[in-house]
């Protein structure tokens, strides 16, 4: 099949596990993307991604340390871009206006004027940006999307999303930094962009950002030194979010992301993971995300799992991907987390190519992107101002105070 020639940009962890995604669409054999180049500032991390693409694919990619040098190579067509967040804008712009597609990991940027300007600049070049979003894709979450458009919950009132517990040790330093991408922005935009795929658009929003760990443990060092990074990391981002959403069809939305403190466990979690639906005629459970489990649609007179949720909804269908990975007829899986990562990077990156190839938008687009990442901001800037605030007023630019240093270090701001 036809492919795009991409270069892959950011060679740390993400973007080694896009890597996976990769080679998880060649073994479904639907590969519509080809890594041609990678770029890093690190020049270790960027020659291991490329010998990893050469062992799994049996082509080398060209090595680039800047976005310049992926912009003049012209087999470059599109760029995904899995650096840390406040680098994003930087990498996409140029690219955007240049004539390339790209898809950026979420959060998309780390502020709203961050976001449109993306945006903007694809609209500039006359090409696709397309927002990394891949827990919306997985079957659970497609087969309760299903239900829902079939009316099976009639008017639904509300969804909550839990997900809380953890320790105190860190995410890795930039995930504890408000202005790289703090892990509250960071995970938490997983989680709304599940409520708008569900629910729709959000209208309103209020709640509050937490920093609930003081100081974040760093990953012992396998030998100390006199130059080694202090043990401990001191947050500067909230690495948690509590929100309560007004959606514009009138259903409420309760969202609590806290990786911290104990919480209530069972066997195979460590932390506490609960995601539900309830409407007047029905309520939906949904399974702790890349975990297999079975949704489960509850009425008045039965209760049906998994599998038997498809008696329901007998129109419901998965993409080809899909189907080619899980089987027809399968809304559960026993993968392990990571494969079962790979197989999600695997729905976004495909979606990406041939909305490429086909001329499409992609699912998940930058304005997408953006609501998700409007959706967290809007719960931070309402705990500044002590009130309730819209979506229109994030996504105008009417309220900015918590957004507004964050832009002055991504020089999109005045001093």
């Amino acid at each position: 099949m036809a492919s795009v020639p991409v270069c892959l940009v950011g060679c740390g962890v993400m973007g080694t596990r896009h890597i996976g995604g990769y080679r998880r669409l060649k073994e479904a054999g639907l590969s519509n993307l080809e890594i041609v180049a990678v770029c890093d500032v690190d020049e270790v991390k960027a020659n291991l991604a490329a010998r990893r693409v050469e062992e799994w694919f049996g082509t080398r990619p060209a090595v680039y340390a800047s976005i310049d040098e992926v912009i003049a190579d012209p087999r470059v067509q599109a760029l995904d871009i899995a650096s840390i967040p406040s680098t994003h804008q930087d990498i996409a712009i140029p690219a955007l206006r240049s004539g390339r597609h790209v898809i950026s990991e979420k959060p998309l940027a780390l502020t709203i004027r961050a976001c449109q300007a993306m945006i903007d600049a694809a609209a500039e070049g006359n090409v696709i940006l397309a927002t990394a979003e891949n827990l919306r894709r997985d079957p659970s979450i497609r087969l309760a999307r299903a239900v829902l458009d079939a009316g099976l919950l009639d008017t639904v009132f509300l969804m909550v999303h839990n997900t809380v517990g953890g320790t105190d040790a860190a995410a890795g330093d930039w995930r504890h930094s408000k202005f790289h991408g703090a892990i509250g922005l960071d995970m938490a935009v997983h989680y709304t962009d599940i409520i708008q795929y569900l629910l729709g658009d959000f209208e309103s929003m209020f709640g509050r950002g937490l920093i609930t760990e003081p100081r974040r443990r760093r990953s012992p060092a396998p030998s100390a030194g006199p130059n080694d990074p202090p043990s401990w990391i001191i947050p500067t981002g909230e690495d948690s979010v509590i929100g309560l959403y007004r959606m514009a069809s009138g259903a409420m939305a309760q969202l609590a992301y806290v990786p911290a403190g104990p919480a209530m466990l069972d066997a195979n979690e460590s932390y506490y993971d609960e995601r539900r639906i309830h409407g007047r005629t029905g309520a939906l459970e949904l399974p702790p995300h890349r975990s297999g489990r079975p949704v489960v649609f509850r009425t008045h007179d039965e209760v049906l799992t998994g599998e038997e949720v498809l008696r329901v909804v007998p129109n419901f269908q998965m993409d080809e991907l899909t189907t080619r990975i899980f089987g027809p007829g399968r809304v559960t899986h026993q993968w392990d987390r990571m494969e079962i990562d790979a197989v999600h990077l695997a729905f976004e990156l495909w979606d990406f190519g041939n909305a490429i190839l086909d001329g499409r938008p992609p699912e998940v687009d930058g304005h997408l992107g953006m609501t998700a990442v409007a959706s967290i901001l809007g719960v931070y800037e309402s705990a500044l101002l002590g009130r309730s605030v819209t979506m229109a007023e994030i996504m105008t630019g009417a309220v900015t105070a918590y957004q507004d240093d964050i832009d002055r270090e991504l020089g999109l701001l005045a001093s």
